[in-house]
């Protein structure tokens, strides 16, 4: 078996090991960040500040890791490419899941946390017509396929869940990294600002159903990454996902 420090690069290696503590103090850390910038891109409607958090976990694992390590948390090509394709149908048939559930569940109100996600998009629905629409929908889904699809998977897929598989292993890991990942997203929907009201309000039983929702996605990713053998199929599957919800924003809701 591989030393620890095979792992991580020398600099690192006295402060940062795989382990169920890292793994935590990285949620902890990121989960309290990134929840600050997105409740402020809530308010302002406007998501750049958000792409530095994405742009901090895609490089973390290149800053910390050995080549072995990278390895490690899956940052390899597949072993099996059609465990990318699986990715891909899993990603885009959870938001589609997603869509009609909270559809019929909520309709369009407060409730939807796609009709509110739309809403951060900026002023973006009085401008849009049929001439417009397909700029707007590429201007907003081309990062949205780099940023947080690459980041997240790097970071909750990759680096998190090998700390955590460390001590818990594969199964209990996954868990945990999806069940951190789908709560930090309660910063993008579940505590909601100005919907209805004024001030930030908690929708309870809208925001449990989409903590569940993305926990379910979230595992999802883990099983796109275990049949590619690879981060890339999780990455895929993230970016599928966000490339349907994008569709339905653009082409439904707004």
């Amino acid at each position: 078996m591989l030393a620890a420090t095979t792992f991580v690069k020398p600099f690192a290696a006295a402060r940062f090991r795989f382990g169920w503590q890292a793994g935590a103090g990285l949620i902890a850390l990121f989960s309290l960040v990134r929840f600050a910038l997105v409740l402020h891109a809530n308010l302002v409607r406007s998501y750049h500040l958000v792409a530095f958090i994405f742009v901090a976990m895609m490089l973390l694992p290149l800053l910390l890791l050995t080549r072995a390590g990278r390895q490690r948390i899956g940052l390899q090509w597949p072993t099996r490419w059609s465990g990318v394709l699986l990715g891909a149908a899993l990603g885009a048939g959870s938001c589609v899941a997603l869509y009609y559930l909270t559809l019929l569940a909520f309709g369009r109100g407060e409730g939807n946390s796609l009709v509110y996600i739309a809403r951060t998009y900026g002023d973006v629905a009085p401008v849009l017509n049929e001439h417009n629409r397909l700029g707007f929908f590429l201007m907003f889904t081309i990062p949205s396929l780099l940023f947080s699809p690459i980041g997240e998977e790097l970071f909750y897929r990759g680096l998190v869940h090998e700390c955590l598989a460390q001590d818990f292993g594969n199964r209990r890991a996954s868990w945990l990294d999806s069940a951190a990942f789908a709560l930090v997203h309660l910063a993008h929907f579940g505590l909601v600002y100005g919907a209805g009201a004024p001030g930030w309000r908690l929708l309870p039983v809208p925001a449990l159903l989409w903590v569940v929702a993305l926990l379910g996605t979230s595992l999802l990713f883990s099983v796109a990454r275990a049949r590619s053998g690879s981060i890339l199929g999780a990455i895929v599957a993230h970016a599928a996902f966000n490339l349907t919800m994008n569709y339905f924003i653009f082409y439904h809701l707004l």
